[in-house]
């Protein structure tokens, strides 16, 4: 589905990451990992690279260097939970604005002009189902990818007519160790995979998915 398309994958030294970079591959991508992680090489990635993205000029240069890209995967990002919304010493806002919003931003910022000079490529962002409304000790992450979402709307409308999809999968709780670790007692059944979570969003990345644009993916699991 994905056969000989170059999909660039940031936050790909995560456990969705590596999920979305192992199903692109199977799927016959070429991939290239952007992380903050330090690594001369990552797992399941043809090449990897070491790129701050909350760097603007980083970001844009290490994306228009890697050569044509025909589909982003925006996963870098945080969590944080705990502060009120009243708390203007809360270090979370601006926490996870950078690490959600910024990150995918300065990717974008990168990736975008050359598809727009090859008219066409797909941009695939990781929204939340709990950013669908606000949630006590969560405004931060909340807000945060509320904007993930309203820039993947935004993006979409400026740039469908330009050969570009633009669309983002809203994840519930994804397993991973450290969501198994802080909430032990839970049914990890119920969790989302981030292999069937990285299928959804290679398929987004696809020519499958071309006539999708502005679409925000509800990928719950049984939660």
């Amino acid at each position: 589905m994905l056969t000989d398309l170059h999909i660039v994958i940031t936050g790909a030294a995560g456990t969705l990451g590596q999920a979305a970079a192992l199903q692109a591959r199977s799927w016959g991508a070429r991939v290239t990992g952007i992380d903050i992680a330090e690594a001369t090489e990552l797992g399941n990635t043809d090449a990897y690279y070491t790129v701050d993205l909350l760097d603007p000029k980083a970001a844009q240069s290490r994306l228009a260097s890697v050569g044509k890209i025909d589909a982003l995967l925006n996963i870098a990002g945080g969590f944080a939970m705990g502060d009120a919304a009243y708390d203007l010493d809360s270090k979370q806002w601006g926490r996870m604005f950078d690490l959600n919003v910024q990150t995918m931003r300065n990717a974008c910022a990168g990736a975008v002009p050359q598809m727009l000079e090859a008219k066409r490529g797909a941009i695939v962002n990781v929204g939340a189902m709990g950013a669908l409304a606000g949630q006590a000790g969560m405004s931060a992450y909340c807000c945060a990818k509320a904007s993930v979402m309203r820039l993947t709307e935004s993006l979409s409308d400026e740039l469908r007519h330009e050969g570009i999809n633009v669309n983002a999968v809203l994840p519930s709780i994804i397993d991973t160790p450290p969501n198994r670790e802080a909430m032990p007692d839970a049914d990890f059944s119920h969790w989302v995979s981030p292999e069937k979570l990285a299928a959804v969003m290679c398929f987004l990345a696809s020519d499958a998915a071309s006539a999708v644009h502005g679409a925000l993916v509800p990928v719950r699991g049984l939660s």
